[in-house]
Order: C-alpha cells, then sequence, then structure tokens
C-alpha cells in the first residue's frame, strides 16, 4: 500500500511560507527544508495556488508566498487542494455478499471523512504555526 504524503507537505509547505510572511520562497528552499524533492514540492505548490491558498511567481527571483493570513486557512482547506481522491477505497466485487459489505463500508467511510472534514475545518494554519514554535526563555 503506497503512503501519501500530500497532506502533511501540504501542510509543512504552508507552515514555512506563513513563518516569514514577506519572503517569496523556492520550491528548491522548500524542498530542502523539508528534505524532500523539489518536483514534490512544486506538485502540492501548484495544488495550493490552484486552490488561492498561495501565490507563486516565477524567474529569478521569484517565489511562493501565502495568499490569506494564516488564521485564515483552515487545514480541510489545505486537505481539499492536495488531495485529489477518496482516502477509503472499497474493492471490485461482483457477488451480492461483498457488495453488501461494500455499501456498508460506504456509509462508515462517508461518516469518517465527514467527521475528519469537520475537525481539520476547526484548525487554522495559524493555531498550527503557533504549535510549531519554540517557547521563549526567560
Amino acid at each position: 500500500m503506497a503512503v501519501n504524503c500530500r497532506f502533511a507537505t501540504g501542510v509543512h509547505v504552508l507552515v514555512l511560507l506563513a513563518a516569514e510572511p514577506d519572503v517569496l520562497r523556492t520550491s528548491t528552499e522548500i524542498a530542502e527544508k523539508l528534505d524532500t524533492n523539489p518536483v514534490v514540492v512544486r506538485r502540492v505548490l501548484a495544488s495550493l495556488q490552484q486552490a488561492r491558498l498561495i501565490e507563486s511567481q516565477k524567474g529569478p527571483t521569484g517565489g511562493s508566498r501565502l495568499l490569506k493570513p494564516p488564521k485564515a486557512i483552515t487545514l480541510a482547506e489545505v486537505y481539499e487542494a492536495v488531495e485529489t481522491g477518496p482516502l477509503f477505497h472499497t474493492p471490485h466485487v461482483r457477488a451480492a455478499g461483498p457488495a453488501r459489505v461494500n455499501a456498508a463500508l460506504e456509509r462508515v467511510f462517508d461518516g469518517s471523512m465527514a467527521a475528519l472534514r469537520d475537525e481539520l475545518g476547526g484548525i487554522t494554519l495559524a493555531q498550527i504555526l503557533k504549535r510549531t514554535q519554540k517557547p521563549s526563555r526567560k
């Protein structure tokens, strides 16, 4: 089973952009900080730009930055921007018994996805950013 990291990568990218909102960050810079391939970051950036969460400028002085303040971006928006299909899948079956199991599973999956979206909708990028900042020393 393949592991999907698009959502986590999207959150990481946005946290990096939110940490320095006035700085344009290139996909290469972001990829180095995330220890991943710049192509992976560019794909995520393209999805985030299409969802109008970031803006990107091409060229030697280009890069990406947030289009909205961190408190106006929910994790549900990030999830919707970067995920391309359903989280859960049922196998294709023909027999009546397995088809009934699939139907029951689909109802469970739908409820699980609704709960996930509700949870992610209540968390903003600003909250994640705050949780990741180092506590100040006195």
